[in-house]
């Protein structure tokens, strides 16, 4: 299919529109509502255009508190700001991820360079040309380029001339980048995840559903960088006697999903469908990652999104210091109190939570006021909600004097081994 005679396009590069139309973009690019992508034409391999891949709408079932049934090899939903885990299938199953993996390379540069600085794109960057036309900024040697530029066509686009020019840019070679982004990885305790290129069209790499929500949640604290995944619409200037270049984010839930912030896509033929999306109701922020999708990975993700908002409510579950009655050491009662608090948690909706204090085993008595002796639990079924140490509030004095012997003796011998104390209670 030809493009309409208002884009010009050129074979290798990001979409072109004259600038006439660009006062459309604001519009296109307004209040998040529930509406359809714009059709642009993308150009395609070999040259040529198509229709935007984009699908026009989302198959998702009616919200419920029920667990929705998905396509997914591998998926998680979590709560964005605390990392509270609310669904998974297969989280920590290593699987390749596409171009999600320009999470990594947008938080690196982000931590390591200025927004404003320039690039100057090397021949690596510019002759990268494995997607020209689909995954491709259009990079030309030699051109000086602003790194939030690449940043947003890194994110949007999904350029990966931009990653390449990124990489460089950061450590002076891709390889040496590579090896960065390895060690940011096992820093952030991504247990099973392993880079080996800034744009993940090797398919050599791979992470997980649990690693990249805390990939997530690492990128989302630094400044930037939720304004460029949550942006419809960028326009980068272009080298001199070039139209100004228009990189639209595949991210096709900022038009169909309300609330809608990020994060990102990403496809191969050995990932399929992968998207990593974030979105934010009430003071809500959720972040749903579906891995190894057959076909395009948003319905599930919304429908993940949809349950989370749906089947989970904010609670403020136990406060610090809250007392927590009484455990045994050792045949002695010993107070103890909650050690931190669990504010802010996501509870299913009429449901009731349950409290557990659990000593550790071989505790000795008299423990120390202040001692942590074991943890206190929180639960809803088989989710976790939140994990607490158990700290020692009071210690009873010495038994009568009529008993013989030392009081610290007898309480000693009363109880032969250590043997863990779990009381249950319930919070309404």
């Amino acid at each position: 299919m030809g493009a309409p005679a208002r884009y010009r396009l050129r074979a290798g590069a990001a979409i072109v529109l004259p600038l006439t139309i660009l006062g459309l973009l604001p519009a296109l690019a307004g209040a998040q509502t529930a509406e359809s992508p714009p059709p642009t034409p993308v150009v395609v391999p070999g040259g040529g255009t198509s229709p935007s891949p984009f699908p026009q709408v989302l198959h998702t079932p009616p919200p419920s508190a029920e667990p929705p049934q998905i396509r997914a090899t591998s998926a998680v939903l979590a709560d964005l700001d605390t990392g509270q885990v609310l669904f998974s299938i297969e989280p920590d199953a290593e699987r390749p991820i596409a171009s999600v993996t320009k999470i990594m390379t947008a938080l690196l540069v982000l931590r390591r360079t200025d927004p404003t600085e320039r690039v100057t794109v090397s021949a690596r960057a510019a002759g990268n040309g494995r997607s020209a036309g689909i995954s491709e900024l259009g990079l030309q040697v030699g051109e000086r380029i602003r790194v939030d530029d690449l940043l947003y066509a890194l994110m949007l686009q999904s350029a990966s001339d931009a990653a390449i020019a990124l990489a460089e840019r950061v450590s002076g070679s891709v390889e040496a980048f590579v090896t960065l982004m390895n060690r940011t990885a096992k820093q952030l305790g991504m247990r099973h995840t392993r880079f080996a290129s800034p744009n993940g069209l090797d398919d050599d790499g791979y992470s997980s559903a649990a690693d990249l929500v805390t990939l997530t949640r690492a990128a989302d604290r630094i400044p930037g960088f939720s304004s460029i995944t949550a942006t419809r619409f960028h326009t980068i200037p272009a080298p001199e006697g070039e139209p100004a270049r228009i990189v639209q984010n595949r991210n096709v839930l900022l038009w169909l999903y309300p609330g809608a912030t990020g994060v990102k896509t990403g496809f191969t033929s050995a990932a399929g469908f992968c998207v990593v999306a974030t979105a934010e109701r009430e003071g809500l922020r959720l972040v749903a990652v579906v891995l190894g999708e057959s076909g395009e990975p948003f319905s599930d993700a919304a429908a993940l999104l949809d349950y989370g908002f749906t089947a989970f409510g904010l609670r403020d579950l136990l406060a610090r210091s809250q007392a927590m009655g009484t455990v045994e050491i050792q045949g002695r009662a010993v107070a103890v109190a909650a050690g931190a608090a669990v504010e802010r948690a996501l509870v299913p909706v009429d449901r009731r939570v349950r409290t557990t204090v659990l000593v550790r085993p071989g505790v000795a008595f008299p423990p120390a006021v202040g001692e942590s002796v074991g943890v206190v639990g929180l639960s809803v079924g088989r989710l976790r909600i939140g994990r607490v140490p158990l700290l020692v509030t009071a210690v009873p004095g010495p038994p009568p004097p009529d008993e013989p012997g030392p009081w610290w003796r007898r309480a000693f011998s009363s109880v032969t081994g250590a043997v863990g104390s779990v009381v249950d209670a319930l919070l309404g």
